[in-house]
């Protein structure tokens, strides 16, 4: 199996049918479709159980008690088949091409010994990057990278190797129910690097009640997930301002931590927290109560 693309579900019946529609249609038809239900309470069960009678492409569905999209994640990596894998969530899809596309690239990179992926453009639409077109041509480098040093904007479209996935779970973290992906990714970073292209090759759509438009009260709820994303950032190879940046949400979310105020300030670089902690204070007044 070439390629597995990866569904985390929850509540998302009504979504899914057309990014199954989507995947049907790929020219690249090596693949096989694994759906995580997240705890969904609408019909998701159903609905994917009438795609798998379809009997057009290979689906893998899982059920699992509501955890949050990063627990998963690494069941959808431990029930992986295909050497890579493609996070494509339940309210998105692909234009017919996609998949052609992300093989095509990586069939020209993929003996190289550090690399982790390739990585394509997400897309409001298959001729409207979300983001900035900062970068056009194939890029080989690290997500730190692409993000701090060639200042790429927007959410991007990873596609990983899966063995290289199985080394980085992601953790977790009490019963927090999000993690960002960031996490994994610049974790990642330290070791392996992508091929970026700016070719679009996932169009996303925002839903209202979506993890992308709640993020804010979503990191505030995971408190214990959101400080660990900005302590490691801190420590990474990327410019003084961002680390700075990065301490500054460290005690944005800090603030609704249950842990000691000695616990936490000796997670996070001193001399940064000597603006970070001040100005924190700008956002916890201005963010949403």
């Amino acid at each position: 199996m070439l390629i597995t693309i990866f569904t985390p579900a929850y509540n998302r019946a009504k979504l899914l049918r057309r990014l199954y529609e989507s995947l049907i249609v790929q020219t690249l038809q090596d693949f096989e479709w694994v759906i995580v239900d997240d705890g969904s309470l609408d019909n998701t069960e159903n609905t994917v159980k009438e795609f798998i009678e379809e009997s057009k492409i290979t689906i893998i569905y899982f059920k699992q008690e509501n955890s949050g999209k990063h627990i998963a994640i690494n069941k959808g990596v431990n029930l992986a088949k295909g050497e890579l894998f493609f996070i494509v969530d339940s309210d998105d899809f692909l234009p017919r091409n996609a998949l052609e596309i992300i093989i095509e690239k990586y069939n020209s990179y993929k003996n190289i010994e550090d690399i982790a992926g390739v990585c394509g453009r997400k897309g409001f639409s298959k001729n409207k990057v979300i983001g900035n077109n900062s970068v056009k041509n194939d890029i080989f480098c690290n997500s730190l990278d692409i993000r701090y040093k060639h200042n790429v904007k927007g959410d991007l479209s990873e596609v990983i190797k899966t063995d290289i996935l199985r080394q980085f779970p992601f953790p977790k973290i009490n019963d927090e129910k999000f993690l960002t992906e960031g996490l994994v990714w610049f974790r990642i970073a330290k070791k392996y690097k992508f091929l970026f292209f700016s070719d679009i090759v996932y169009i996303a759509e925002y839903q209202d009640d979506g993890l992308s438009k709640a993020s804010f009260n979503i990191r505030k709820c995971s408190p214990e997930g959101a400080i660990l994303f900005y302590k490691e950032l801190q420590s990474m190879p990327i410019p003084i301002i961002q680390k700075i940046r990065a301490n500054i949400n460290y005690w944005r979310f800090a603030r609704y931590s249950k842990r000691s105020f000695t616990s936490l300030i000796k997670d996070v670089n001193p001399l940064f927290t000597v603006f970070g902690l001040v100005l924190s204070i700008v956002f916890f007044i201005k963010d949403p109560k």
